[in-house]
């Protein structure tokens, strides 16, 4: 796979990930960059977490008989850049220089369609229990990468984008853990 590289020369896909590609992303307008990172939490089936359920989602391979579930979101295509696994693992679907299909129908400062301008970071969870430590480390270390990559300009969860429409990543997620240096 050629690596697409990033206004630094570097490659859009961070050698410290496990690259899984995904279809499910296109390119950023010409006049975008990045500017925003959007936390969010997925679990496959709805709680459960460990198998190969949300890989499957993000490139296409879901079987729609395996779950009840799954017959709901059957045709939905979506992707994020990354996903951080209950182990800290972090995978990487889509290059940073793409849009990813993360957000949907989202505002940030007065700016639709935040996928233009975000990176979407998915941590495996749900809204019912906390995140693990070695999740917040995964994160953080990438949050770090990505600030120096990038102009970022703020970190937010994905209810901050789809109030009302989105509740992740959670109550449980713990803000205070989150090295952010947009401030």
């Amino acid at each position: 796979m050629s690596q697409a590289q990033d206004g630094r020369g570097e490659p859009d896909w961070l050698s410290f990930a496990r690259q899984v590609p995904s279809p499910n992303c296109d390119e950023r307008p010409a006049d975008e960059s990045v500017r925003l990172v959007v936390i969010h939490a997925i679990s496959l089936p709805p709680d459960e977490f460990g198998g190969p359920e949300i890989l499957q989602l993000f490139t296409n391979c879901l079987d729609p008989a395996a779950h009840p579930y799954f017959r709901e979101i059957q045709g939905l295509r979506v992707s994020a850049h990354f996903l951080i696994r209950r182990d800290g693992e972090l995978i990487q679907f889509v290059a940073c220089s793409r849009r990813a299909w993360h957000a949907g129908v989202s505002n940030w400062m007065g700016r639709d369609d935040c996928n233009n301008f975000s990176i979407g970071i998915e941590l495996e969870g749900c809204d019912r229990l906390p995140f693990e430590t070695a999740q917040y480390l995964t994160l953080n270390h990438l949050l770090a990468e990505l600030h120096r990559r990038y102009l970022i300009e703020a970190v937010v969860g994905h209810r901050d984008i789809a109030p009302g429409r989105k509740t992740d990543p959670g109550p449980y997620f713990d803000w205070h853990r989150v090295h952010d240096a947009s401030g």
